[in-house]
């Protein structure tokens, strides 16, 4: 770095310098210059972001529905290490998000069930930076405590007078639903077609459904309220999620700062005890 010219009648500031010996110089230039410090920049947190910004302020994330477990305990734990800052959740089908976010609404981070939606806001300019995939979900059959209509595999979703519920097939766990059918040789007839995974669960637990087509995590967070079933054939449609800040947010510095806990070492632990796969490439 260049030194400023030496004001008329002192001596060189290079005198100066010189004269402080070797480690004083380096403390000097780290002072003046914190970031052209080696590891200064913080991993995936863009342009302008040093180790030395904290994150503050409010981000809001729109996230799949099969994350809110999850996602809400990562709120809590990115909030209690960044005091000054709060996450404001948004949870819904990947779809249905990736249209709110395309219609311009307000939000920070999208994290989708599946990379075809993420898809929809990448070609449309609206992601901040390249989506990494963070975590892998695969379906499993979702049936009341006792499983009253006996289903035991995934055919059994195709017999006669079974009141299946599926999610939308523009939902990732219906297209994913849709997939396995195929894979299976399998015609589905569900009575119901919803637009979160979260809804076709709440249709089993509650009993208007013999059985549902949900992803495995879903069943876990269930607890006693449903049983659940996992068949072969789910594995010919494995869901990866990604996750991307978005062009239009406003909290860039906390929104990867978040976006770092969910990919990193303390938000996989949690994606783990829910039941996600690590994320794919």
């Amino acid at each position: 770095m260049k030194q400023p010219p030496a004001r008329s009648g002192h001596p060189p500031l290079r005198k100066h310098v010189l004269s402080l010996g070797v480690l004083p110089v380096v403390a000097l230039l780290l002072a003046v210059l914190p970031g052209c410090a080696a590891g200064g920049s913080v991993t995936g947190a863009g342009a302008g972001t040093t180790a030395n910004d904290r994150p503050s302020g409010e981000i809001t994330v729109f996230a799949a529905a099969s994350l809110k477990q999850a996602f809400t305990e990562l709120a809590g734990t990115f909030e209690a290490e960044h005091p000054g800052t709060s996450v404001a959740l948004s949870f819904a089908g990947s779809s249905d998000l990736a249209s709110q976010i395309s219609q311009g609404a307000p939000a920070d981070v999208f994290a989708s069930a599946d990379t075809a939606n993420m898809k929809k806001v990448l070609d449309a300019g609206l992601a901040d930076g390249t989506p990494e995939n963070f975590a892998t979900n695969t379906l499993a059959i979702a049936v009341p405590p006792g499983n009253p209509a006996g289903v035991t595999s995934l055919k059994d979703l195709a017999r006669p007078g079974i009141k299946l519920v599926t999610c939308a097939r523009q939902v990732p766990c219906g297209a994913a639903a849709a997939r396995v059918a195929q894979a299976a040789g399998l015609t589905l007839s569900p009575v119901s077609e919803e637009n979160a995974v979260t809804d076709v669960l709440g249709k089993v637990t509650s009993g208007e459904a013999d059985a549902g087509l949900v992803y495995g995590t879903d069943i876990k967070a269930a607890g006693t309220r449903a049983a659940g079933i996992q068949f072969p054939e789910a594995g010919s449609a494995v869901n990866t999620y990604p996750i991307t800040g978005l062009a239009g947010g406003r909290n860039k510095a906390a929104a990867h700062a978040f976006m770092d806990l969910v990919a990193g070492p303390e938000g996989q632990k949690v994606l783990a005890a829910a039941g996600f796969g690590p994320g794919g490439q």
